[in-house]
């Protein structure tokens, strides 16, 4: 009996083809392609669900964010480097990097009743503070704990610059809604990420001046 034309290589081909048609056929002989798969769809659907839902999230960052990222920008020379400035009617800090440039941040002040303005220094610095709501505001809000340890549940989020002798910080926050507006006891917030940088730049005895 004589090999088909083309050797092993004829029959490898053939072979080939055939294992190629079984897969694609069912067990009545009906291609595979034409059936429906109800686990692929279920997860096909479920991958178009999340892929939206992540970007109306996206959209709502862009909202919440909008002019409230951090960048490089002028500011008036008269600042010395390494200086803060805070102009809580624009809801933003400046860092000063070199004179007449600065890191502007996004931030969250303090609401109405609550303003303030003044010129402090640095007085200390803590990563992961604990949390010690002050008398007044324990009187204010009497289910406040009075104590919290830091951590990233902890309202003052992974870093806090303490301003002077006040009850005033510069400290993160967990509420990232809030940056943009005017919702604290008069603490200047700002992302995690953001005062985690400002942190690292930030010296002990640095000047600080909030203008309301």
């Amino acid at each position: 009996m004589r090999p088909p034309t083309g050797g092993w290589r004829g029959r490898v081909g053939v072979l080939a083809i055939g294992l190629l048609v079984a897969m694609l056929s069912g067990p009545d002989g009906a291609q595979a392609q034409d059936r429906r798969d109800p686990v692929r769809e279920t997860v096909d659907q479920v991958g178009v669900a999340i892929g939206n839902a992540f970007r109306s999230f996206g959209d709502d960052l862009g909202q919440i964010f909008r002019g409230q990222t951090r960048r490089t920008v002028d500011i008036d020379r008269k600042y010395r480097p390494g200086t803060i400035v805070v102009r809580t009617r624009e809801r933003k800090l400046y860092y000063v990097t070199e004179r007449g440039q600065a890191l502007r941040y996004g931030v969250g002040v303090g609401r109405e009743g609550f303003e303030w303005g003044g010129t402090a220094r640095i007085s200390r610095k803590a990563e992961w503070p604990d949390w010690r709501p002050p008398r007044e505001m324990l009187e204010r809000q009497p289910g406040l704990p009075t104590y919290m340890p830091g951590g990233p549940d902890n309202p003052l989020g992974a870093r806090a610059l303490y301003i002077g002798d006040t009850l005033y910080r510069i400290h993160g926050t967990r509420e990232a809604h809030t940056i943009g507006a005017a919702v604290s006891s008069g603490c200047i917030r700002m992302l995690n990420n953001d005062v985690i940088d400002l942190y690292d730049r930030v010296k002990v005895g640095a000047q600080v001046y909030v203008y309301h």
